[in-house]
Parts: structure tokens; sequence; C-alpha cells
């Protein structure tokens, strides 16, 4: 007699853990990474080193013990130690470390007050590069104490200034020349030679949309030649060389609007102090850039979103181009490459198999080195499948239909819940949908039918199909994602009386849409989602995007406003399905303010909804027992008004 597969439960998600910042080794021998716990049970997050064989020739090893949390490891030129920042000296404040391949006690290479944010070790053995804001003046201390602490918008900005560590004196020498200029990202050319620098106005996140700059240090003498602007969200700077002239690529929105894909975007580093000539690499792509890798030896490397699956391509200097090396089932990211350019490794995900990190020829076949959530291989999971469809304008469309465990087509109609992702601009992939917010297999192992789809504004098929929700969220993307529901009923997968909408942010955004547009929705969940554009552009960190978005910022005049129209919020009078709001009382991204208005609202028109607030978190929730509410909460909520879909299993 066989033994019956396990329960999935939330405490076997949140507890598990997952693999980040994945790092191959210079000499492409070793690949480093960091494992933390999806749940933080304590006040501080934790995480541990641990290094593996890039070829999988010897199981990976624990270098770190993982009581602080240790990350952001980074190989030293000559691959026989790792640096990496750690809270272990204090709690909350994060400090470069360095440690042997051979393991052993860490060394603390910095006690700088209020921690470090980036850092790169260079050629120079003896130097690392340091990211981190001005130590706190004893004026700074007094007013603290004395809670004289005003704040003055523009007055005693945190900018995070280039630091070059001396290995040996442990002085940190501040890059005098870049001025006030808030530093996000740098990286050194491949022969040894000078910094390219991406740096914005001010440290908040949608200074970058117009004041993100790419600047040339040289790292010894100081000098700083300025490249001129660059473009929204641009990171990811990448030197490569053709004909003795070297260029610096990266990814940021493709211009001229805030809204759409990411685009590689090139400069040519002139000779003189100058600013460089700009194109971009990837025009016309029908796929779009996710990651850009820099190869010492050779032209970047680059992975690309392509529908629902992760493309690697190399460019071809020459031609200026990006060329196809392989392709990838599912999500790859996070992607890293040896100096020959011959191995690299990324984290990557299959329909069943949970996020690892692999490694692996750019061309060929890439090997798991990692194995965080062994647990899961027990679980019976729904049967993933991939879809393709038609949108109302003709419009080629994909998704993925989630089967509930154990059943097949021919045993529907199912209820049917569909998630929106969040962005707009991000996709569902071929991947394991597992998370510790409502996804796809947490619903199918209990009896639910699940349709994550693709609608219009995210990536996965070039510039034009993402940027076709700016100024018109809600609008094509929800006809989209209900030609997919539509499909879903004829085919005779979902019942058409049993359906449920939710998703998380730009996901929370559209099922408050959706129920304002109609009532064929008997219960829908909220996430951390917008319910007014307007107030996001005032209250939110991203105002730029935001108004691209909704159309319109609300200073334009008297209004009524392109975002209104927009907004769901607008709706709310039409709205007869009961909603699960939940939001963190701390996020920033999308404001508490665009849940309680909603909730408001909906009180105010008598309609059915459930309002929580998870104190502490932000966009993103951490914390291990919040995490396990939202989960069995928003399963709840779908059985309550859809029916317990475990009931009909038991009637069969």
């Amino acid at each position: 007699m066989s033994e019956s597969a396990p329960e999935l439960t939330a405490e076997l998600i949140v507890d598990s853990a997952v693999p980040l910042y994945p790092v191959v080794s210079p000499d492409g021998r070793w690949v480093a990474y960091a494992v933390t716990p999806i749940g933080m049970r304590e006040e501080h997050p934790t995480g541990a080193l641990w290094v593996a064989a890039a070829d999988g020739s010897s199981p990976p090893r624990k270098l770190t013990a993982g009581t602080a949390k240790d990350s952001v490891p980074r190989w030293a030129p000559d691959s026989a130690s790792l640096f990496f920042v750690s809270d272990r000296m204090k709690r909350g404040v994060p400090q470069l470390h360095r440690i042997s391949l051979d393991g052993g006690e860490a060394e603390a290479l910095t006690a700088w007050k209020g921690g470090i944010s980036d850092h790169l070790p260079l050629a120079d053995p003896h130097v690392v590069a340091v990211v981190a804001a001005d130590e706190p003046t004893e004026e700074d201390e007094r007013r603290k104490a004395e809670r004289d602490d005003a704040k003055v918008w523009g007055e005693r900005v945190p900018y995070g200034r280039l630091r070059l560590l001396d290995l040996g004196t442990g002085e940190l020498r501040v890059v005098e020349r870049l001025g006030d200029r808030h530093v996000v990202e740098v990286v050194q050319r491949p022969d040894g030679g000078p910094l390219a620098v991406i740096s914005w106005a001010c440290p908040e996140l949608d200074s970058s949309a117009s004041t993100a700059g790419l600047h040339v240090v040289d790292p010894v003498t100081g000098a700083v030649h300025d490249l001129g602007r660059i473009e929204w969200q641009a990171c990811s700077p990448t030197w490569w060389s053709l004909h003795d002239v070297w260029h610096v690529a990266y990814l940021a929105v493709t211009p001229p609007s805030p809204v759409g894909g990411l685009a590689v975007l090139d400069v040519t580093v002139p000779a003189a102090d100058t600013a460089g000539e700009q194109r971009n690499l990837t025009a016309g792509m029908t796929v779009c850039p996710t990651d850009l890798a820099q190869v010492a030896d050779g032209p970047p490397l680059a992975l690309f979103a392509d529908g629902l699956d992760t493309a690697i391509y190399r460019l071809d200097p020459e031609a200026q181009r990006f060329v196809r090396m392989s392709t990838r089932d599912g999500r790859v990211d996070s992607l890293t490459v040896s100096r020959s350019g011959e191995v690299v490794a990324a984290r990557a995900s299959t329909a069943y198999e949970p996020m690892n990190v692999h490694a692996g020829p750019p061309g060929g076949r890439l090997i798991r080195l990692s194995d965080t959530r062994p647990e899961l291989r027990q679980i019976r999971w729904g049967t993933q499948e991939r879809l393709s469809y038609k949108a109302s304008d003709g419009l080629d469309l994909d998704g993925l239909l989630i089967l509930p465990a154990g059943r097949s087509r021919q045993d529907g109609p199912f209820p049917l819940v569909t998630l929106v992702h969040g962005g707009p601009d991000d996709r569902y992939t071929d991947e394991f949908n597992l998370a510790w917010f409502p996804s796809g297999q947490w619903l199918a192992t209990a009896g639910y039918a699940v349709f994550l789809p693709n609608p219009r504004g995210g990536w996965g098929h070039g510039h034009e199909f993402a940027a076709a929700v700016a100024g018109r969220v809600g609008l094509e993307e929800w006809t989209d994602i209900v030609s997919g529901i539509d499909l879903l009923i004829a085919d005779g997968v979902a019942d058409p009386d049993r359906l449920g909408i939710g998703g998380g942010s730009h996901g929370g955004f559209m099922a408050a849409w959706a129920i304002g547009q109609t009532d064929r929705f008997k219960a829908a969940l909220m996430g951390s989602g917008i319910s007014d554009w307007g107030m996001l552009v005032a209250t939110g960190e991203q105002a730029t995007l935001d108004a691209g978005l909704g159309g319109s910022a609300g200073w334009e005049g008297s209004g009524p406003h392109p975002h209104d129209r927009l907004s769901p919020i607008s709706f709310a009078s039409k709205i007869r399905t009961p909603v699960l709001i939940r939001h963190g009382e701390n996020d920033t991204n999308v404001p508490l303010s665009q849940a309680t208005f909603f909730h408001r609202a909906l009180r105010h028109f008598g309609v059915e909804h459930e309002f929580v607030v998870y104190p502490r978190e932000g966009h993103s929730f951490r914390e291990r027992n919040h995490q396990i509410d939202v989960l069995r909460r928003t399963r709840a909520w779908f059985d309550r008004w859809l029916g317990d879909p475990a009931s009909d299993q038991n009637r069969i």
C-alpha cells in the first residue's frame, strides 16, 4: 500500500530557504551564493554563504553559520577569497567582511557607522570600492538625542558616496570629485582600468527618472569623467571594447517613456571630457533584456525574457546586436559570468523545480548546484500547462493554467482563480509557481484551477507590448485577461459561476479594477494594490512611472484628469464582489493610503470586504507569521465565496 503525498502547508512554504546573489569566480571553477529563509522569525533577517564547484563535481559547502545576515558575495580577483556584507557586528548595520575559500573565520574590514550599501573588489588586490553614506557628525548625534531633528528637503541628504578602501591601512577615501551625487552601481573596466559609475542626484528612487548620470572614475587619481545623463531605471553598467574603443552598456527602460520594456543602451567612452554617443542595441527586438553581465575577455552576455521562457544572448561587437546562444524553459535571473565567458551561473526554475543556482556554458546545459527546498519534492502538484491565445483585437498572448492537483481537464469545470502579476513590467514564466503570497500551486493544491495571464504591459514580447499600457492601465490589459478567462470557460475548465480574481501590487490594482467593471467574480483579493493613480503620484516612491501608467499626475489643472478614469476608486459605487484587502503598514511603493481609501469607499457603499493591515511590513512581506496569515487567509477567503473545492472532490 503506497503512502499518500504529504500535505502542502503554509509553514512548509515559508520555512523553506531560497538562494540569492549567485556569483561565479573569475577562474570559472566556483560559484558562491547566499541562502536565506523565506520567512523571518526574528527582528532581523539571516543568511549564510555557500560555495559550490561550478561543474558540480563536489557538493556545496556552507562557508558561514548564517546566524546573522551574510549576503552579496563578491570574489577577489584571484578567486581565492570572498568579500561579503554582514550585520554580525551590529544587527541591521551591514559591514564589509572577507573569508577564504577554504573557510575559517571571516575578517571584518569596516566598522562604518551606518553601514555599507555596496562593494566591489578591484583588480588591485589591496583596494575595494565601497558605497556608503557619510558617518553621522556630532551635530547629527546631538539633533537625534535632543529630538531637534526637523527634516528639510534637500538638507542633510544621506548620499551614498563612492569610497576606496585600502585593505592595508583600513582607510576609506571618498571620491570627492563626484560631489553630492548618490552612487547606485559601480563596475571596473576588465583590464583593471577606470570604474563606470551610475549615480542619481539624490537617494529618492524617483529622482533616477531625470537625474541619472554615468561617470568614469580613475580609482588611482580620483579623476571623474562625466558621460552625461542616462535613462530611467538605469542599472548593470557593463564595459566592452571594439577596435580599442571602450563602451559602457547598461540596462534601462526604453526611452523616452518611463513605461515599457528594458533596453540595452550603449555609450561610447570618448577620450576627451565630453558626453558619449548613446545608442539602443536592442531596438526592434521582440524579446526584453532583463540581465546584463560583463565578460572580461569578450563581449557581454544578457538574459532576455522570451514569452514564458528565458534566453541567453551574446553581443556581436561588429554588428552591435545581440545573438541568441541558448534558451531555457521557465525563469532565469541573476546572471553572472567567469572572466573567460565560458562559464555562467544564475538562478533558474522550471514548472516543477523551485529556484536554485545553476551553472554551465552559456550555449549549453546548465546543471543545478544548490538544492534549498528538497522537502517539496514529495508534494503532489497541479499540472501546469502553457496557454497560447488571441486577444480580442487579434494580438498573440500567452499565460499558464494550473489544474487542481490530481485532476485533469476532463474532470472540470473547476472553480477558477485568476492571479494577475505585478509590475506591470513583470511576467509569468513556466517556472515553479509557489511563494509566500497567494500563488498558483498554493491554490491548485487546495482544488482550484488557476489562470496566470500575461496581458499587455508585461515583459517577454518586446518593448511595444510592454509600453502598450502607458496611460491606459486597465483597458486593453483587462480585455486580454477576460479573453483568457472566456477561453477557459468555453473549454470546460472554468466554472463561470465560481470565478475569483486577485493579485499583488499592479495585480492588486487589476483585481480592484476588474470588480468595478463586472460582477462576474464571486471573490477578489487586492494585495498591496492601487486604488487611485493620482494619490499614488503624490505619495508613492515612483511618481514618474505612476504618472506614466495612469496618464496624469493631478497637477495639470482642475480636472477631471486622465488618471481618474483609470482608477478603481472611481468605480467603487459599482462594486458588488466581496473583497479581501491586505496591505503592509510601512509600504513606500504603494502606500497604505491606497488600501485605506478603497476600504472606506467599500464601507460607504456597503460592500462585503475584509481589510487587513500587517505591521512593520513594506511592499513585500518578510515576517514568517504574517506570510502564514496571508496564505491561510487568502485560501479561506476564496473557499468562503467560491465554495471549498475539497468538498467537490469528496463528492466525486
